[in-house]
């Protein structure tokens, strides 16, 4: 039989490259679609991913693409994702978010057959009246569930959400993980820089290597129950002070850090989804990528990409 066809959105982002690579790994036929054409050095060629350009915030692009491609499985990572902007433009946001999961959502409803799964945020909030948004990423990312959930029930799509924690790996990426190793790297080559800026040394995250989490989003397209939200996580939660202590201790140089107080703009603890947090594990699903060795390969990283650009 045919290998399957996967459609990833989002395929430039640092996810969508993981996820590009792994599934075509497992054999997977990858249709990736980026927004804009992309350097040969920005997206390697990979054997099984064939990269399509399409603007989600366009309905007929979006059409058109899905219409080229057939999928049998959807994953759903194109976004915007940075509190700080959100801030600066949410009505982008909103449209990112949202409508592009809408248009997504409904050039596909010609394919019963499809499993779609959207990646949500932990950092949604509590819509429950009166509903006290935190900032306007959370909103747009609670609003691409709810109406992810119901378009499935309205037009008996198969749809399941998926609700990473903070993504960690080598690869470009904005999270404090990839801004720390960057800064430190800039360091190393012998930058002069302000300390390193942090909100807060208490405030707990769960990190996640996003290998492990792209192998938890091929588990859930195969077995997944439309209409469940799924939280893919550690299970373990640091303070960003241990997470500084951890990248400094493997630093060529000295690395300041500097604690300010926290804005607005900082956000607040995540809010847990519903389901039972077991529920991958149960499924034979456990992280693999040990904490120190994401934190060993995100330096690399780093290293070797100003080495590049030297």
């Amino acid at each position: 039989m045919d290998s399957p066809v996967v459609l990833v959105t989002g395929a430039g982002g640092f996810t969508g490259r993981h996820a590009c690579q792994v599934l075509a790994d497992k054999g997977y036929r990858v249709a990736a679609l980026i927004r804009t054409p992309a350097s040969p050095k920005a997206l390697p060629p990979v054997a099984g991913v064939d990269y399509h350009v399409c603007d989600m915030n366009e309905p007929s692009e979006v059409h058109e693409t899905v219409q080229r491609v057939a999928p049998r499985y959807v994953l759903h990572l194109a976004g915007k994702n940075s509190v700080p902007e959100s801030w600066t433009n949410p009505i982008f946001y909103m449209e990112s978010n949202i409508m592009a999961t809408v248009h997504l959502l409904n050039a596909l409803r010609e394919y019963e057959g499809a499993t779609i799964l959207v990646a949500g945020s932990r950092l949604k909030f509590d819509l429950s009246f009166p509903v006290k948004p935190t900032h306007p990423y959370g909103l747009s990312k609670s609003l691409q569930e709810i109406v992810s959930l119901a378009w499935g029930k309205l037009f008996q799509q198969k749809i399941i959400i998926a609700e990473p924690g903070n993504l960690i790996g080598p690869g470009p990426s904005t999270g404090i993980c990839s801004l720390l190793a960057e800064h430190i790297a800039a360091l190393e080559r012998g930058e002069t820089r302000e300390p390193f800026s942090l909100s807060s040394a208490q405030v707990q995250r769960d990190f996640l290597d996003v290998r492990d989490a792209v192998h938890a989003y091929e588990l859930l397209l195969r077995r997944g129950i439309p209409g469940e939200i799924y939280p893919v996580c550690s299970g373990v939660e640091r303070s960003l002070g241990d997470v500084c202590e951890s990248f400094i201790g493997m630093a060529k140089v000295e690395c300041p850090i500097e604690e300010e107080c926290r804005s607005k703009h900082a956000g607040m603890q995540p809010v847990a989804s519903p389901i039972q947090p077991d529920a991958l594990k149960e499924m034979g699903w456990r992280p693999a990528i040990a904490w120190e060795a994401s934190v060993s390969d995100i330096l690399r990283y780093f290293r070797r990409e100003d080495a590049d650009q030297t």
